[in-house]
């Protein structure tokens, strides 16, 4: 999708934006956008589909007066308590991953949320707009629970985190998050909190943000290479970013098709079926052209393999050239940063001081509206 005006984008994708509030809280008309990743382990071909390329496509459209890439480290502690080595590890793998796939440090500012302690102080005083009750009914969380077997033992921190996330979205007053489907009931939570906090202090200090999601259907949640519904680092189902060639080659060879396609006259069945998923989500037509000439299209693909005389290995090979094809170029931005980690260093630097300086700009006017800015006000 070429995004040439970032006002047309909820008209584009009227049906994954569950807000028209056209922002109305945002005074100056910012065009501003706010998204990141939980940093325990390095990016995968999920990530991208779901909300890297919606990324890119946003900042490189020109249309936005900022937009902040977070490395929510704080957010991955919650669950990671005891391990606190791999997410500091696991920040400088997703920068490496976020400047290989092509974000821009000139356009987009990547930062660490820990290190801005106005997120944490907003955690605070948004807490005491939501209720347990109303945590509790978040079906991100309690698919989150669930995944990770808490059952009672829930640490209040990773239960409070949809609290967390609204103050990094609000502090810097994002109009558009791009992430995936998963998120859409947090970013749900973030416009209640919003409304409860300008409501309750007569206000119109925050902004509602609107979700963007992948227009593409088979990037909504892009299944695993063994059929389960999710890729996933814990799950050991992952095309990763940063994976070689002979990595990919295996993974994709070892991919989940139709297990009763058992010889190439056999009529095959697309549904369920990972190479045509991940088709879906990364050839065009182009791609048939260069790498496949024999068919125009994927629908052409498909319709030979469902009638039989397609065999599997064929079809794996052409999505092998595909995915090699998008991910060769990734691969030699991460090198070049890999040996330049002292610009990766500054880069995140630069970008939580910028960071550091709008948060603490809606900060001041947070306190302001709830008439807690003692010393300000002692002192005129």
């Amino acid at each position: 999708m070429n995004v040439n005006n970032i006002e047309n984008i909820n008209k584009e994708n009227s049906n994954n934006c569950k807000s028209d509030k056209s922002n109305k809280n945002n005074k100056n008309n910012k065009k501003i956008m706010l998204t990141g990743d939980r940093p325990t382990g390095k990016l995968h071909l999920g990530h991208y589909v779901g909300s890297i390329r919606q990324r890119l496509e946003i900042q490189n459209s020109g249309e936005m007066d900022e937009v902040f890439i977070m490395l929510a480290d704080a957010q991955a502690l919650t669950d990671n308590f005891d391990n606190p080595e791999k997410v500091a590890s696991s920040v400088i793998e997703c920068t490496l991953d976020y400047l290989a796939c092509g974000i821009d440090p000139d356009k987009a500012h990547i930062f660490i949320q820990s290190q801005i302690r106005e997120l944490h102080e907003l955690t605070i005083y948004y807490m005491n707009l939501v209720t347990v009750s109303r945590v509790q009914r978040n079906p991100t969380v309690k698919t989150e629970i669930k995944l990770r077997g808490f059952n009672n033992n829930i640490p209040v921190g990773f239960f409070t985190y949809p609290i967390s996330q609204a103050s990094d979205i609000t502090a810097f007053k994002a109009t558009i998050v791009p992430v995936g489907e998963d998120q859409e009931p947090m970013i749900e939570q973030t416009r209640e909190i919003v409304r409860s906090f300008n409501r309750t202090y007569n206000c119109d200090v925050l902004v509602e943000p609107e979700i963007y999601l992948p227009p593409n259907g088979a990037c909504l949640r892009l299944p695993g290479i063994d059929g389960q519904a999710k890729m996933s680092k814990s799950l050991g189902n992952a095309i990763y970013l940063s994976d070689t060639e002979e990595e990919l080659k295996k993974k994709v060879m070892s991919m989940y098709t139709d297990p009763e396609h058992i010889r190439v006259e056999d009529p095959g069945k697309i549904e369920g079926n990972m190479v045509f998923t991940y088709l879906e989500a990364f050839s065009n037509d182009e791609d048939f052209e260069k790498f496949l000439p024999e068919y125009k299209n994927l629908d052409e693909l498909k319709e030979h393999y469902q009638r039989g005389g397609l065999g599997d290995v064929k079809v794996k090979k052409f999505l092998l050239k595909v995915l090699n094809q998008m991910l060769d170029p990734i691969r030699e931005r991460r090198s070049y940063y890999e040996n330049h980690l002292d610009e990766v260093i500054k880069i995140l630097e630069d970008g939580t001081r910028a960071a550091q300086k709008v948060a603490g700009e809606t900060l001041k006017e947070v306190k302001r509206a709830m008439k807690i800015n003692y010393f300000e006000e002692w002192n005129k």
